[in-house]
């Protein structure tokens, strides 16, 4: 291409997009350009509109060095909805971030902003707590395992605009997932038939879920809100059996043999 090189930052996202349990988006902001901001979700919308157009974004400021102020925070929401996602609450923060969601009358949602960062780095410890003088300090408790339920199998297919949630264990579809479906699990999950709809695995953060299909047509998929949308994917892996993982935060897809 001719013309200079654009700067290393360029290439860098200004928002990194994670997709939620529920289809809520997290979208944390890195570095405050409302311009590139509002480009980069103008081009998923364009990517993939049944996807991202009107979607439900929550603004998280956690990645910036401090809080941006009400107006500038207010053209960040009026350009994102010019690029067809609907802002609609900010991610929880300090007192700071507090006062500049009520000032730009939008709600504050605590459990994005924590499940984000537990993917991340880890859940900070909890303060401890003295026992009263009275009672001897119980044992440490065994930690429970992380699914703590088998798994839940669907035998019939999941149709268009039907949601389907195994909360803390596998999922297993025997039959299909049509378009516009959406399958999600705390673990992983395995698809026998056509995978034509979403598929959303480790949703609350669990890096080592994977998704495994028969016959791979996915809208979407997305490992520990990591994703990737049809058009991301090598045309050679349509329609064959396929794995998806996540290393070392990259999404990953292949055939299976």
């Amino acid at each position: 291409m001719a013309g200079r090189a654009a700067p290393a930052a360029q290439f860098e996202q200004a928002g990194e997009l994670k997709i939620g349990q529920v289809g809520i988006a997290n979208l944390r902001i890195r570095t405050l350009d409302v311009e590139r901001l509002g480009a980069e979700m103008r081009d998923r919308v364009a990517r993939a509109p049944k996807l991202f157009e009107r979607a439900a974004v929550i603004l998280d400021f956690g990645g910036l060095p401090v809080s941006p102020d009400a107006s500038t925070a207010q053209a960040l929401i009026d350009v994102l909805r010019d690029a067809g996602a609907m802002p609609v609450a900010l991610a929880w923060g300090s007192n700071e971030n507090a006062a500049l969601a009520e000032a730009l009358g939008l709600p504050v949602l605590s459990k994005f902003r924590a499940q984000y960062e537990s993917a991340e780095a880890g859940v900070a410890p909890a303060p401890p707590r003295t026992a009263p003088v009275s009672e001897p300090a119980p044992a440490p408790a065994k930690a429970a395992p992380a699914s703590s339920e088998p798994g839940l199998i669907q035998t019939t297919a999941v149709r268009s605009g039907q949601q389907l949630y195994a909360q803390s264990r596998d999922l297993t579809v025997l039959s299909q997932v049509g378009a516009g479906a959406e399958v999600i699990a705390d673990g992983s999950i395995h698809i026998y038939g056509p995978l034509r709809g979403r598929a959303l695995a480790g949703a609350k953060g669990n890096a080592d879920a994977r998704i495994f299909c028969r016959s791979f047509h996915a809208e979407l998929v997305a490992v520990a809100g990591h994703y990737k949308v049809l058009d991301d994917i090598p045309r050679e892996l349509h329609g064959k059996a396929v794995q998806v993982w996540l290393e070392h935060d990259e999404l990953k897809i292949a055939a299976l043999e």
